[in-house]
């Protein structure tokens, strides 16, 4: 729904009660009928016209325009029949300056705003500024969640040029690292479906395992069934916290919803965000509660209007790493905390064999078959019991990549925790290869899928034919220009099959992706990948491509 920063769409009040005065008029007492005036000024306008000046009107004008009457009130609903999606950039060193300018640029069409998320770059940036400053132009009530990206793609808001621009050489272009800032700004407006920000709590005084997960998940199936009907919303887009681990998120929130949702988002972040509903607002030293985590959740509106068409979310993944080596078998883990991130240390030898290597022999033996020395990490598929609260526990297959941190003449040492006694690993290596062959799948399939629709739209004779409403991109901070070698292949499958279409991304610490609802999941050599659970990619770009048909005419 519209906020505060936007007038309600409400019939003309005044109108209706003339209308009302004349039909209670009895025949008897009617007057004599006047010499009808000539229209003039915007009465004199036709319906065509009223239309097509109201499209062009930005948002905040199109939405007080709503009130003037009936008929524009009609004229502004059927404008905003269709969902639309919104985006820019702006990398103007002045944060408020930046801010203004996004703002100019997405509010600059007809858009009610239904949510929004800011992404800035830059080094001892103010969330709470940029998102204070938001709240004030879209309205209290719009979900709103602003974090800290290694990058952002998108259009710039003044030249409207396509770019993609990472972290490192955003600083090295600007005048020094304290002097640089960008932000991107996209905001939607998905009629049909209902969006909130749900965070994961943690209790300021818990140890940082103790986050209240199982209550983060039963929320967000709690917000999909009260709107939709059913437990499993239809997309889910996370922000992840800094220092909170992921994985048991994911491994339960994967347990807990349909093959049907898709996930996709930034698995570790400097996060702020503003929900609609004010209790889940949990902002400031003196709360007695820590965000670990934000979602945003979409979920279908089980009243729909008739005459509301249906979105639909496709995924796709360009994966980034390759294997390389045998398959191994742990045979034993220590889990260390450092004063940086946890570190598992294991023993492991190779699959049918029983003598134990030392981990720096195991990856001196991989580095032997690589050609060049890559980012290494091991992919650790699990079996593992997974339950919510009370609820039956299922057993879950999933793939969990470690960075590799190196060995010695006894350990294995790498990112993270979570590896048992028993559990196979093999290990990858980033691959700018495979990342373009992986790119240049998806967007086949995208090219596929838009084949699909125009096959659909000539059999129903042009009627009720799919359209593309944007596309969002979770990328690999490690990806981008220096890893290919050229700009802009992380964007390519949208460039190349949907030139125009509103677009917005981000390179990220981590890459949140629900491998089995992918468009190309049946692409991946690996047969790890294919029959097991993937959510936490590496060196891997995540695709959202947002479609709308509209619903079918009248007779």
């Amino acid at each position: 729904m519209a906020g505060d920063g936007f007038v309600s769409m409400v019939s003309g009040r005044e109108g209706a009660r003339n209308y009302a005065g004349v039909f209670t008029i009895s025949a008897m007492e009617r007057k004599p009928k006047e010499p009808q005036t000539p229209l003039t000024g915007f009465a004199s306008i036709n319906e065509d016209l009223v239309q097509n000046i109201l499209k062009r009107t930005p948002a905040t004008s199109f939405a007080a325009a709503a009130c003037v009457s009936k008929s524009w009130n009609h004229n502004c609903n059927q404008i905003l029949s269709k969902p639309k999606l919104a985006s820019a950039f702006s990398l103007n060193p002045d944060q408020k300056v930046a801010s203004q300018e996004v703002v100019n640029k997405v509010l600059s069409e007809p858009i009610r705003p239904q949510f929004a998320i800011a992404n800035v770059i830059g080094s001892g940036v103010d969330l709470s500024e940029t998102l204070n400053f938001l709240a004030a132009k879209l309205g209290s009530k719009t979900p709103i969640i602003v974090s800290c990206a290694n990058g952002i793609i998108g259009r710039d808001a003044v030249t409207d040029e396509h770019q993609e621009v990472m972290l490192e050489d955003f600083w090295a272009d600007a005048a020094s690292k304290n002097s640089g800032f960008g932000v991107l700004l996209t905001v939607g407006f998905f009629p049909g479906l209902h969006v909130e920000a749900i965070p994961l709590l943690r209790p300021r005084k818990a140890a940082s395992g103790m986050a209240m997960v199982d209550k983060f998940v039963m929320d967000i199936r709690n917000y999909a069934a009260n709107v939709s009907g059913s437990t499993s919303p239809a997309l889910v887009i996370m922000f992840g916290g800094e220092k909170a681990e992921q994985k048991p998120v994911m491994e339960k929130l994967d347990h807990a919803t349909s093959r049907e949702t898709f996930i996709a988002g930034d698995q570790r972040a400097q996060f702020l965000y503003k929900s609609g509903i004010e209790s889940r607002n949990v902002h400031g030293s003196s709360n007695e509660y820590i965000s670990d985590a934000v979602v945003l959740v979409f979920a279908r509106d089980r009243h729909r209007a008739s005459d509301v068409g249906e979105i639909q979310f496709h995924s796709a993944l360009s994966s980034g790493v390759s294997t390389v080596g045998p398959r191994y078998k742990v045979v034993s883990v220590k889990e260390i905390q450092p004063e940086t991130d946890l570190t598992t240390c294991l023993k492991a030898r190779r699959e049918g064999e029983q003598e134990i290597l030392g981990g720096q022999r195991i990856i001196d033996d991989i580095n032997n078959e690589l050609v060049n020395k890559t980012e290494l990490f091991i992919g650790v598929s699990k079996q593992r019991q997974c339950d919510i609260r009370s609820e039956n526990p299922k057993l879950l297959r999933s793939l969990a990549f470690h960075e590799v941190k190196g060995g010695d003449g006894e350990h294995l040492f790498v990112s993270g925790d979570g590896i048992g006694s028993g559990d196979y690993f093999h290990f990858y290596h980033s691959d700018p290869k495979a990342a373009l062959s992986s790119t240049s799948n998806v967007s086949k399939n995208f090219r596929n899928l838009k084949l699909d629709w125009r096959s659909c739209q000539l059999h129903a004779g042009g009627v009720g034919s799919t359209e593309v409403v944007g596309g969002l991109v979770f990328s690999c901070w490690g990806r981008g220009e220096s890893f290919f070698g050229h700009s802009n292949v992380d964007s390519s499958p949208f460039l190349d099959n949907f030139p125009g279409i509103p677009m917005a991304g981000i390179f990220c610490y981590g890459e949140v992706g629900r491998g089995f609802t992918m468009l190309n999941a049946d692409d991946h050599e690996d047969q790890e990948e294919q029959t097991s659970c993937c959510c936490l990619h590496v060196y891997s770009t995540i695709y959202v491509l947002v479609s709308y048909t509209p619903a079918p005419l009248k007779h």
